[in-house]
């Protein structure tokens, strides 16, 4: 009698459909993989479905860790009655800041609110634009740099192939699990992501779990 071949279970809504097959391949293509994608159990990239909250989370987290970016967020977010860009620009300055924002992470916040308020960004064409047409679009935004555009891409849009070389993150773990800690450049940091592809999001994804237990979301 044949085996019965075991589906993968269904992705839910918000998780990307390609996870299964992504780690089947990360496993087989690098010795790293191999050992972390099995720590993690059912664990994967989630969307929360809002493009306007996933871009202002990323905006909070800049260059501060996971952990003080969940507590300034949760600070922040409980001011407006909803996160939406019209009740972000409805807040007080002096609020936002007494949340733990800097000067300029508020008028970011306030800059990417107009934009989504004012109808400036194309949310209904990300999907059939590539990564790079995205970025482009985002980038335009004050205080959205490359880093932050590909945080959305992963977070909101869930494309696999993201590699956000800017991360601090991503090089302290691939230090940490390719090189025994010594020092890496970007360069080395690509040179390992190269059998990644292509689910360059999800080995990221692993690579930060392996630095923390708590899954980053944005």
């Amino acid at each position: 009698m044949a085996a019965i071949k075991k589906e993968a279970p269904a992705a839910l809504p918000g998780q990307p459909g390609y996870w299964a097959e992504a780690c089947k391949h990360l496993a087989r293509k690098d010795r790293v993989m191999k050992r972390l994608i099995p720590q993690y159990g059912d664990a994967m990239l989630q969307s929360r479905g809002d493009a306007f909250a996933t871009l202002a989370r990323s905006v909070v987290g800049q260059q501060i860790s996971v952990k003080a970016a969940q507590s300034v967020w949760d600070r922040f977010a409980a001011l407006p009655p909803a996160m939406t860009p019209a009740e972000v620009l409805r807040l007080r300055v002096d609020d936002m800041r007494a949340a733990g924002l800097s000067a300029r992470k508020v008028e970011y916040l306030v800059d990417l609110a107009l934009h989504f308020d004012g109808g400036k960004l194309g949310p209904e064409r990300w999907p059939e634009m590539d990564d790079e047409a995205i970025i482009g679009e985002l980038v335009a935004i004050r205080g959205i740099g490359r880093w932050t555009a590909e945080m959305f891409l992963m977070f909101h849009l869930l494309r696999p192939n993201v590699l956000p070389l800017d991360d601090v993150g991503l090089i302290r773990g691939i230090s940490q699990n390719y090189f025994s800690g010594e020092p890496v450049s970007r360069s080395d940091a690509r040179e390992v992501a190269q059998a990644w592809r292509p689910w360059a999001s999800v080995a990221t994804w692993y690579i930060w779990r392996s630095l923390d237990p708590l899954p980053v979301n944005y």
